[in-house]
């Protein structure tokens, strides 16, 4: 039986090229903010494209959504993956427009990025290395290149929970994880093959 992908569907996503993607690796996709199709999914993507402030009023503006996820991921082990704002909103809180509280999954803060080398323009937009930390290799992120376009960065408050770093003016979190959650900061669905083959691995993800 092929498992379901739900992708979530809260008005804040690059919905159609995640979809195109994930379709791409072969997986089976449903974009929904059901809560009753959450609690049944097989694998939950949380996309997101704007500010955190935004995604977040969005997400929780959806009766059951947030509950739904919590309950999968955390209860039903389901595997997760947040993509760029979906990444962010892992958070404890992000910083963007005022505080706004995140999920709260995975301790930290989104903050401004503020590049040491002054000459290095925000956002940060473009291709850009993503390095594996030692205790994080073998995993779902591997080096390599990929596209990135944000102003905000997550500050995970745990060393452990950051699986890849890049470099933008300074070092800056690519990827977070634990146990059954991973998040990008990067886009995988225009990072082409690189990208692609990181969802091809999250879809296999037996965590």
């Amino acid at each position: 039986m092929t498992e379901v992908v739900a992708l979530v569907d809260y008005g804040a996503g690059n919905l159609h090229s995640v979809e195109n993607a994930l379709k791409k690796v072969g997986a089976s996709v449903t974009v929904t903010a059901d809560p009753d199709v959450l609690r049944a999914a097989d694998r939950i993507v949380l996309p997101g494209v704007g500010s955190f402030k935004a995604c977040g009023e969005g997400l929780r503006a959806i009766p059951g959504a947030i509950e739904a996820m919590h309950e999968r991921v955390f209860v039903g082990g389901a595997p997760f993956l947040g993509i760029c704002v979906g990444m962010q909103l892992l958070a404890t809180e992000g910083l963007e427009h005022g505080k706004t509280p995140g999920l709260g999954w995975i301790a930290g803060t989104v903050r401004l990025m503020e590049p040491t080398d002054r000459t290095v323009k925000v956002p940060h937009m473009g291709w850009n290395d993503v390095a594996v930390l030692p205790h994080a290799k073998g995993g779902i992120v591997e080096a390599g290149e990929a596209y990135f376009l944000h102003s905000y960065h997550f500050k995970p408050r745990h060393h452990e929970d950051t699986l890849a770093m890049t470099d933008h003016g300074g070092g800056m979190v690519a990827a977070v994880g634990r146990a059954n959650m991973l998040g990008v900061q990067f886009h995988p669905e225009k990072s082409q093959a690189y990208g692609l083959a990181l969802l091809e691995r999250f879809i296999e993800w037996r965590p």
